[in-house]
């Protein structure tokens, strides 16, 4: 996946608060950068992934040759029938696409254009609602920049890179203004959903959320602009590209194939995702047991953490696999969601300070190491982290703050390899308080699972240092 955006003025931004130390880290290397050791338990996620279909395509991300991306079209009377997978959509049904091209030449200078087209195999007209979208090229709509672990996003004009940008749009329930609220197909009929170029040497990253009233068949395609006379580019038409998914076969040039995960090590290729997913959005209400109805902060100096996006070889010794499971695949595409680009993470945290004391808590996502089996428990962190950025999207916290106000804040995260990060938010709990905290996100591409929440209870020392939340 990749990155790119406007350069956004800084002055919109409020100041990152200051990051909370981890609880008695050990460092166990010397070297540079070194790693710290950071004893605490790390539990698995409550909760699970919805049912609903997701349409990801994103395989192979960079497209130099035209053809098919995706098709979950019935095979029969196509000429290349292995490149459709009969995976109809009715109800409710997402859709995620990241894609680059990149020119041969310095002298091509065509758009690759990408499209999804929808049809309609029964005998009445089929309603599809588009509920949320957004589609951003990564030059000029979002470039990849440098941007600070952690800023204040509260209309929504921090972002980098496509995919951070789409993710934050719906996040916040948008629909982009160049798509209609739905569309209407006919029977026997096809519509194009999205015939969008990405010109030049480019991204472009594709998020919606959609609804059908009856059973249709979706594909997502690759063909290069059409030339006018004059030397002028045009968008592919409908017959166009009805007949590239007629009779083309897959694009390319094809991605490598995953390692099988029967035969699978630390070191697999998990490869990237061409096919439908089952889940779009992991709801959990994280409490102390699956009977409890609070979530007991831990002992000051403490902290515990809940796995992120956990994945095959990166469970942090929960054994844990979030990854959503895939329904149909190309056969030369990964084996699962890896990553689970696109889907939400609704996690709701009623917190209680069941001893006697008054205490600080601090939320933090924290990109450790990853495990699978931690021979001694606890995360892993490099001081400082390495370059490679990890995580990059918006994040948003609802609570009601220590003034009893309600708050509603998003923040742009952008953590490297082992980065401990810098808390959300900190309260200051009463003993025997309860406060209920929303944490939510959509998964965001370009980005390296997995990630963990920490709830951390702050000693003197530290809960000096991390000043809560202003009230907004």
């Amino acid at each position: 996946m990749l990155p790119f955006l406007p350069l956004l003025p800084v002055a919109q931004v409020a100041p990152a608060p200051a990051p909370a130390p981890a609880p008695a880290p050990q460092v166990i290397s010397r070297q540079a950068p070194q790693e710290i050791w950071q004893p605490q338990e790390v539990r698995p996620l409550p909760g699970q992934l919805d049912a609903i279909p997701f349409f990801n395509s994103n395989s192979p991300e960079l497209v130099r040759t035209e053809g098919i991306l995706l098709s979950t079209f019935a095979p029969e009377g196509k000429q290349v029938p292995r490149a459709h997978l009969n995976f109809p959509f009715e109800g409710r049904f997402n859709l995620f696409a990241h894609h680059t091209a990149r020119a041969e030449t310095a002298n091509d200078s065509r758009s690759l254009f990408f499209g999804v087209i929808v049809y309609n195999p029964g005998t009445q007209p089929i309603t599809v609602d588009v509920l949320q979208a957004a589609s951003y090229l990564s030059n000029p709509d979002a470039p990849f920049i440098e941007l600070p672990s952690h800023l204040e996003n509260p209309i929504g004009r921090v972002y980098a890179g496509p995919g951070s940008r789409a993710m934050n749009d719906i996040l916040r329930g948008r629909r982009q203004s160049s798509w209609p609220a739905q569309i209407i197909i006919a029977p026997g009929q096809s519509q194009m959903l999205v015939n969008l170029p990405i010109p030049g040497s480019n991204s472009r990253s594709t998020m919606m959320r959609l609804w059908s009233s009856g059973p249709v068949y979706v594909a997502s395609l690759a063909m290069f602009a059409r030339a006018e006379p004059g030397g002028r580019e045009r968008p592919p038409t409908l017959a166009e590209w009805e007949t590239l998914l007629n009779t083309r076969s897959l694009a390319g040039p094809r991605d490598r194939a995953p390692t099988p995960l029967e035969t699978a090590t630390e070191s697999l290729l998990y490869g990237r995702v061409a096919g439908v997913a089952q889940g779009s959005e992991w709801r959990a209400r994280l409490t102390d047991s699956a009977r409890a109805r609070d979530l007991s902060i831990p002992r000051r100096g403490q902290a515990f953490s809940y796995g992120l996006s956990t994945l095959d070889f990166g469970t942090f010794g929960t054994g844990q696999i979030q990854s959503a499971p895939m329904l149909v695949r190309y056969p030369d595409t990964a084996y699962r969601a890896h990553g689970n680009y696109g889907i939400e993470y609704n996690l709701t945290l009623p917190l209680r300070n069941a001893s006697d004391q008054p205490q600080s808590v601090a939320l933090t996502i924290q990109t450790p190491i990853k495990e699978d089996q931690p021979i001694k428990g606890g995360l892993r962190f490099f001081l400082p982290p390495e370059p490679q950025v990890f995580f990059r999207g918006t994040v948003r916290l609802r609570y009601n703050d220590d003034l009893g106000l309600s708050q509603t804040r998003y923040i742009h995260l952008v953590q490297r390899r082992g980065q401990q990060g810098d808390p959300l938010v900190t309260f200051s709990l009463r003993p025997g308080e309860r406060r209920l905290v929303q944490v939510d996100f959509l998964y965001p591409p370009d980005s390296t699972p997995p990630q963990v929440l920490t709830v951390q209870t702050l000693d003197a020392q530290t809960a000096t240092t991390v000043p809560a939340a202003p009230p907004r």
